[in-house]
């Protein structure tokens, strides 16, 4: 089997204060890749920068998009990027404000449609391949009380994904996503804070169990690399069968 490798190679990780994103680079950092962290939490990006000495910290708030031109504009060359960053704020149909659905879209998706532009155009000016991964959910594809603008900002990264994959695929840039069940990191933990929902849920999934945090980041790593090299314009689904059901 081939191993995964990625010495050479500089990543791009957005959301890698915390879970999945924080995993992420800690695993690309392990794998020999040079990775810059971006997180609007300082205080992550400096235990990060301990834990994995030659990370590149990035602090920046990507809902904002001067602050983010400013921050990621000349990141330099990058050949991996993860589209992690999101924010996930629960509310019901009725009662999202304006606010609420901007700061949802800014984050969960504007972002993804900016940082993914700096990031290829540096690729398609240096005339080398790239893949980029963008974390999306299975609420993609499926409904879950009082996340509708979370939802709806997911079910729009499915077709950027798509659009991505078609007008940069002739550069040699695969884009893919993953799209996860509940993972229990701090921002799933306040999505389904109710116990009894949440063992309800874990039942309808056919493995009986939500997604491990390293279930996720393995299944990036795949597609960051040539593993998953005739892959792209679509999303795996993390989801312990939940779709099947």
């Amino acid at each position: 089997m081939m191993q995964l490798n990625f010495h050479g190679l500089k990543a791009l990780v957005t959301g890698a204060g915390k879970g999945i994103g924080r995993d992420t680079v800690k695993v690309l950092h392990a794998l020999g890749a040079r990775v810059v962290a971006v997180s609007r939490t300082n205080a992550d990006l400096v235990s990060l920068s301990k834990e994995c000495p030659g990370v590149e910290p990035v602090c920046v708030d990507l809902g904002d998009w001067e602050a983010t031109e400013r921050a990621l504009g000349s990141v330099g060359p990058v050949d991996l990027l993860v589209n992690n960053a999101a924010v996930a704020l629960t509310y019901p149909f009725l009662e999202t404000t304006k606010e609420v659905f901007d700061r949802s879209f800014n984050v969960n998706l504007r972002s993804v449609f900016q940082v993914s532009q700096i990031v290829a155009r540096g690729m398609i000016d240096r005339g080398v391949p790239g893949s980029i991964v963008n974390v999306s959910s299975m609420v993609a594809h499926v409904t879950f009380p009082n996340l509708a603008a979370y939802s709806c900002t997911k079910g729009g990264m499915t077709m950027l994904t798509k659009a991505m994959a078609m007008e940069l695929g002739p550069h040699k840039i695969r884009v893919n996503s993953v799209n996860p069940t509940v993972v229990l990191t701090a921002m799933g933990k306040h999505v389904t804070a109710d116990p009894e929902v949440l063992r309800k849920l874990k039942e309808r999934h056919p493995l009986q169990k939500f997604a491990e945090v390293e279930d996720v980041v393995n299944s990036i790593l795949f597609l960051l690399s040539d593993l998953s090299a005739s892959t792209s314009g679509f999303g795996i689904l993390v989801d312990g069968g939940y779709l099947a059901s």
